[in-house]
């Protein structure tokens, strides 16, 4: 074996090491190095000299030490969640999100930038660069102290490269963020499609971080999913796995911008909801929507519906009762295709809460073929407004915890 091989061998294992161990600090933290040893399987020396390094590089701290078992008190180890940070990107459509959290991907800045309905590839990069300088000059930390950039983005992205391949709400190709970004800021970037990146972010962090096969739901202007099978998310042959929102529902339905006929999101997305109002509406039926835009159909959107049916507006609850159905008819399908424990779902339609979902359940219910899938969990987002967010904070926080482990598969 050359020695060149057997330097590279070393220094791989130490890396993985060095993961192992900062991951179980970060999951079972405060911890003794002597139970990081028992846990892991590794040495006490491998695991004193690893936390060395950790504590020089100010990853790792000493916390309070723990009773004697008849010997020295032990000295426990925590992760040093507030030296170290990292920005999260959600572009979503007529806004980009921006986001700082700590090593734990706990929120401590945030930032909104409007971009206009239609913008060029250019423009959206420009306006991704002003942000993250903007928020990093709000956050007055030096440069050094931020770990990497996630971007999490609607439509196709390829994951290995960060291009947005297709983006249909810009009817936009082959949009180069992670070199842009990574050129631009002389720092780690990953790409990630807007709904997986949540599905990331409730798996390690929100309601969905105690299962392994789950399946997250972005429902806002469009609609995606995050597939996630053993603890790994699903990509696909081509990066398309998880587009329900052009999963087709109704041969007869509304033109979809990816250029197909009665898709789930021009059912069921919160323009959709929008365009169904108004054309009710000006077909004569009653309701108080009128009322709240002050006679100005074009400023109905999917938020005012809901305000309507909060307020007792019988034709806006019923808006979105049948929404749900539509809604069900897609998680139907996604049961018996995947089959997962667990559906989240987020995005800013989930809002509509009660009116949604008892419908969107009820036609689970009188649809799932067995009786055991239809106990399937479906529950709301608990990182909600800031899943995808901080969903593409986690692309990052995965790569320092896990080793650049790629959760695609």
């Amino acid at each position: 074996m050359s020695t060149k091989y057997t330097r590279g061998s070393f220094q791989l294992m130490k890396s993985i090491n060095r993961s192992v161990i900062l991951n179980m600090i970060r999951s079972k933290g405060p911890i003794s190095r002597a139970d990081i040893a028992k846990r892991t399987n590794l040495t006490p020396p491998t695991v004193s000299n690893i936390v060395k390094e950790l504590l020089d590089s100010q990853f790792v701290v000493e916390t309070t030490q723990g009773s004697s078992q008849g010997g020295r008190k032990p000295t426990y180890l925590e992760i040093n969640a507030n030296q170290f940070f990292i920005i999260g990107i959600d572009v979503g459509r007529y806004h980009i999100k921006f986001v700082i959290t700590n090593l734990y991907g706990e929120l401590v800045e945030q930032l909104m930038l409007d971009i206009q309905a239609q913008p060029e590839a250019n423009e959206l990069i420009a306006k991704m660069k002003a942000g993250i300088h903007q928020i990093m000059q709000k956050g007055n930390r030096n440069k050094d102290k931020y770990l990497g950039i996630g971007v999490a983005m609607h439509g196709i992205v390829d994951v290995n490269t960060g291009v947005s391949l297709f983006a249909p709400s810009f009817q936009t190709h082959n949009i180069p963020i992670q070199e842009e970004l990574a050129n631009e800021f002389s720092m780690m970037v990953h790409v990630e499609n807007d709904a997986k990146a949540m599905t990331l972010g409730e798996w390690w962090l929100g309601n969905g971080n105690d299962e392994d096969n789950i399946v997250g739901i972005n429902v806002g202007h469009g609609i995606g999913a995050g597939i996630m099978i053993r603890g790994e998310l699903f990509q696909g042959a081509n990066f398309i796995a998880g587009e329900i929102g052009h999963m087709t529902i109704d041969l007869s339905g509304p033109k979809c911008s990816c250029g197909n006929y009665g898709c789930l999101q021009t059912l069921a997305a919160g323009p959709a909801i929008a365009q169904r109002a108004i054309k009710e509406l000006k077909a004569g039926n009653t309701s108080m929507i009128p009322d709240i835009v002050h006679g100005d159909l074009d400023r109905v959107n999917g938020e005012v519906v809901f305000e309507a049916a909060t307020r007792g507006d019988k034709f806006s609850q019923e808006l979105l009762k049948q929404t749900g159905r539509y809604l069900g008819i897609g998680l139907t399908n996604l049961i018996h295709t995947i089959n997962p424990n667990r559906i989240i779902i987020g995005g800013g339609v989930s809002h509509a809460g009660e009116f949604i979902l008892d419908s969107l359940q009820e036609t689970i219910q009188a649809r799932i073929i067995t009786e055991a899938a239809k106990e399937t969990e479906i529950v709301p987002s608990q990182l909600g407004d800031n899943a995808s967010a901080i969903g593409a904070c986690v692309l990052i926080l995965q790569n320092f915890f896990h080793g650049g482990k790629q959760v695609s598969q």
